[in-house]
């Protein structure tokens, strides 16, 4: 294999694996699974909620996610697509996500970005995220 060939499956295994991520956020977020949640962030994390509230750190994060997720109700069910993962980096990937509430009333979107680092493991986790609700008028 040359190196040309390496680099690409390299790309792909990281594209791969930043979906992953944005899958799980989906599972845990359906599950209300506050502890598989958290996993996917790094300890410096800066998560901004759809509604504008700034957590700044993993125990920020931490603490706001184990009281508010569990409690979640709503319903229906939202789905969360990387619709674009623009790596500006080998190791940092800035990615937009479609979120849809699919909900009885109607569907409901969000547009997160999510700027992911990759971890000296191979692991990508979520590190500066922006949580950003669509308003459709």
């Amino acid at each position: 294999m040359n190196n040309e060939t390496a680099d690409i499956k390299a790309v792909e295994a990281d594209l791969e694996a930043i979906a992953e991520v944005v899958a799980t956020v989906q599972r845990t977020q359906r599950e209300k699974d506050a502890e598989g949640f958290l996993e996917l962030f790094h300890p410096d994390a800066l998560w901004t909620t759809a509604h504008g509230k700034v957590l700044i750190g993993f125990d920020a994060i931490a603490e706001f996610t184990r009281a508010v997720l569990p409690q979640a109700t709503w319903d229906g069910e939202v789905t969360y697509e990387a619709v674009h993962i623009q790596f500006l980096r080998p190791d940092v990937a800035a990615v937009k996500v479609r979120q849809v509430y699919h909900a009885a009333t109607g569907d409901t979107e969000g547009a997160p970005l999510y700027v992911m680092t990759k971890q000296q493991d191979g692991a990508w986790l979520l590190h500066a995220c922006q949580n950003t609700e669509v308003r459709v008028g």
